[in-house]
């Protein structure tokens, strides 16, 4: 596959609701989507860097400049053998997951489209549907929250997580568990937390959460693996797992009983499936986490959260939970088993909604 033309579109799309975690308030999403031309077919892919670093050293800045400058230069109008030939032709870029996880994906799009088969089918997926929850970000208080908690189980989600940080945690998630004795909920910290005030998360432990998500520092495995040995319930590494090799140090020295596989995040969807294929290898269980992404993401979710070690509802909501205008024709919508149906045109199996496209972006520039 030879791609002739790549055209990166900067993005800035409001959200439904602002969205609060421990490093700060979104109320604008950034990302790029990456257009490419090859032998007469158009790919997309979606680099879900956002504008702050917050989650990650990757911004949208960043990326732009990363894949203009160094990625694309790279595999531009030669001949791409397989999804490990772009990656290896990348290789020589040190970090940067996020912006060789965007040129990767279009990658899967255009080869899906050339040999007329869905993602799901070409990295090995199975069914129709995937189970999903919804991700909650930090409210203004207990009551309130709970609030929230209920309107999105009045829609059928059947897993919830919930943002915490320290201050907004212990009681915030008690409430939560009190006015839902069976439902099926977690939290993610995103690394806010040391080794020391974490520990005043142990109360957790009595609320039947499926897993505690990254309390700790991103680069900090040797003090998850302390804090994992303290609770009864499963530590979920997110930030943490950049790479297979991470994903293997983590599981060997017992840092986590769970992670949260993000293409996005990893470097691709090559990457993810090496990590799924290593969990599984260990018996450890992984879900699909989300990054705010637009259809174009998540359709790529959704393919991948179809593999078998994905026994955990995935963070894919329904297209209405995110933008109040999605860059896709299609909208993801939530069936009444808390699933979403996965694509299945070729490709990612998504089209774009080019006026709304031409609405959110505010920058564009085409390579040859």
């Amino acid at each position: 596959m030879i791609i002739s033309q790549i055209t990166l579109y900067h993005l800035r799309m409001r959200l439904q609701t602002p969205f609060e975690t421990s490093f700060g308030i979104t109320h604008d999403r950034e990302c790029i989507l990456l257009e490419a031309r090859a032998e007469g077919l158009a790919g997309y892919g979606e680099c879900v860097a956002d504008r702050d670093p917050g989650y990650s050293y990757e911004t949208s800045g960043t990326a732009w400049h990363i894949l203009q400058e160094f990625l694309i230069p790279q595999i531009i109008n030669t001949d791409l053998l397989s999804a490990e030939d772009l990656q290896n032709r990348m290789a020589q870029v040190r970090g940067h997951q996020m912006a060789k996880a965007g040129l990767e994906m279009v990658y899967w799009d255009l080869r899906g489209k050339s040999e007329n088969r869905n993602l799901q089918d070409l990295i090995g997926g199975k069914g129709d549907r995937v189970q999903v929850g919804v991700s909650v970000g930090i409210q203004e208080n207990s009551r309130i929250l709970v609030g929230v908690v209920e309107d999105y189980q009045e829609q059928g989600y059947g897993r919830v997580k919930l943002k915490i940080k320290p201050g907004r945690d212990i009681s915030d998630v008690t409430a939560v568990r009190s006015a839902y004795p069976d439902l099926r909920l977690q939290v993610d910290a995103n690394s806010a937390y040391e080794i020391e005030s974490a520990m005043g998360l142990l109360p957790l432990d009595e609320l039947g959460l499926l897993m505690i998500e990254q309390p700790l520092a991103e680069d900090d495995l040797w003090d998850h693996r302390q804090l994992q040995a303290e609770f009864k319930t499963a530590i979920c590494l997110d930030e943490s797992i950049v790479t297979v090799r991470h994903a293997r140090q983590a599981l060997e020295m017992g840092a986590c009983r769970v992670v949260n596989i993000k293409a996005g995040r990893v470097g691709g969807l090559n990457q993810a499936i090496a990590i799924h294929n290593l969990c599984i290898g260990k018996g450890v269980p992984v879900w699909c986490g989300g990054m705010l992404e637009t259809g174009v993401g998540r359709a790529a979710n959704l393919a991948l959260a179809s593999l078998p070690g994905f026994v955990f509802p995935g963070d894919i909501s329904a297209t209405d939970r995110y933008y109040e205008e999605d860059i896709t024709q299609e909208r993801f919508v939530l069936n009444p088993d808390s699933t979403i149906t996965i694509p299945d045109a070729p490709g990612l199996g998504i089209s774009i909604d080019f006026q709304a496209l031409k609405r959110a972006t505010i920058n564009k520039i085409t390579i040859h």
